[in-house]
């Protein structure tokens, strides 16, 4: 995730949608009265508010690698700092930890979740939820045109199945729910997939070129984007989108 920009108001312009798995994630969170909670990864602060308004006696941690995320985070009145996942540690009172679409942007994320599970007291909850839709259509035609353009983008690879992540969470003492849901996002306007992924997806892809290759880039993705997913009699246009989740409760 570090070194790459983000835009806060375009990526909240499928709030609902894109919240939808973080609110699915955290029901599963059985922590009653935890000291401090931490989000990993805050983006632009507006689910960070859930975790406050949840646990309102707890310290609320936020903290994320761009710039302008920490920014929009700080102006809802959040807490956040600047810095990546990747030198976080738990600190002892360190009850609950959220990460949300985050890990995937982390190559070494596998060997950060075993090292945090063991730093955690006893007690605590981990939560964590990434996209498994690398090999979709989506992903699959933007590292296509990227590929071309000698730029690499993440495949399957960024991210591991379910039963790896059970694998690594699911430690002596630790219990650990894991699962995946692939939600149909019921997209509106033109070229609605191309705009979604333009918040996250192709973030990498606008760093590396010029407004004017980038422009051109999609629009060269657009129509292929429009083919994958076609629009609906109604307007509409659906958006398989699978995402997987791990919780893990580590026993006292």
């Amino acid at each position: 995730m570090t070194g790459t920009t983000w835009d806060p108001a375009l990526y909240l312009q499928f709030d609902d949608a894109r919240s939808r798995p973080f609110l699915d994630l955290v029901a599963r969170v059985g922590a009653t009265a935890p000291r401090r909670v931490v989000d990993l990864g805050c983006g632009p602060g507006h689910l960070t508010e859930v975790l406050a308004r949840r646990w309102p006696d707890a310290a609320v941690e936020a903290l994320d690698s761009s710039p302008d995320m920490v920014g929009a985070a700080r102006s809802r009145g959040i807490d956040a700092s600047l810095a990546p996942v990747e030198t976080w540690t738990p600190g002892p009172d360190v009850d609950v930890v959220v990460t949300n679409a985050v890990l995937q942007w982390v190559p070494t994320h596998p060997d950060l979740l075993a090292r945090w599970i063991e730093a955690l007291p006893a007690g605590a909850w981990f939560a964590m939820q990434v996209p498994g839709n690398f090999g979709a259509p989506s992903h699959a035609l933007a590292r296509e045109l990227a590929t071309r353009r000698g730029l690499t983008l993440r495949d399957e690879l960024a991210v591991r199945e379910p039963t790896d992540y059970a694998e690594i969470l699911g430690r002596r003492g630790v219990d650990v729910d894991v699962w995946e849901t692939t939600y149909l996002q019921r997209l509106t306007g033109d070229d609605p997939v191309l705009t979604w992924i333009s918040a996250t997806a192709l973030r990498p892809v606008r760093d590396a070129l010029d407004a004017r290759a980038y422009e051109s880039f999609r629009a060269e993705l657009a129509p292929l984007l429009r083919e994958a997913y076609p629009k609906r009699p109604d307007g509409t246009t659906w958006l398989p989108f699978r995402r997987i989740f791990a919780v893990a409760h580590k026993r006292g």
